[in-house]
């Protein structure tokens, strides 16, 4: 008797279907964040994360009461923020930054970057593009410029 090539075809595809693990889905700006919400930080880096999909950079903000609140802030991928300038060290911790962007839509203390200004007054934008977030060159914290 000789083995069907059709079923041990389809069982290996099988095991690899049932092996692989499912890859994180990447999400559209507006699932997450609100262009109705912009935000102003300044803040003390403590962390970078250079991780795919996004980097992250979180902010220790203190409140005019003294409160410190802790942020996290969604840039762009690593790839895209070092063809724009960002390297390892340009956000160590304790380097001051003011960061303007989109709070989450749930209100926690998580917003979408859009552009960081460094304490010599370098901008960088380290916002991502195509994913529906609020058109480039627009500033979330002027009424005044167009959001979208």
């Amino acid at each position: 008797m000789r083995p069907n090539p059709s079923v041990a075809l389809a069982g290996v595809v099988l095991v690899l279907m049932v092996a692989a693990e499912p890859a994180p889905a990447h999400h559209a700006f507006a699932a997450e964040f609100d262009a109705d919400r912009p935000i102003h930080l300044e803040g003390t880096v403590t962390k970078m994360e250079w991780i795919n999909p996004h980097a992250w950079v979180h902010v220790e903000v203190e409140k005019p009461d003294g409160t410190v609140e802790k942020w996290m802030i969604e840039g762009g991928t690593p790839n895209t923020l070092f063809r724009r300038g960002f390297t390892k060290k340009s956000l160590l911790p304790g380097t001051k930054i003011v960061v303007a962007g989109y709070q989450a839509k749930d209100g926690s203390l998580k917003g979408n970057g859009r552009d960081l200004t460094l304490p010599d007054g370098r901008k960088l934008f380290m916002g991502s593009s195509g994913t529906g977030a609020p058109a480039d060159g627009s500033d979330p914290t002027d009424p005044k410029k167009p959001k979208k």
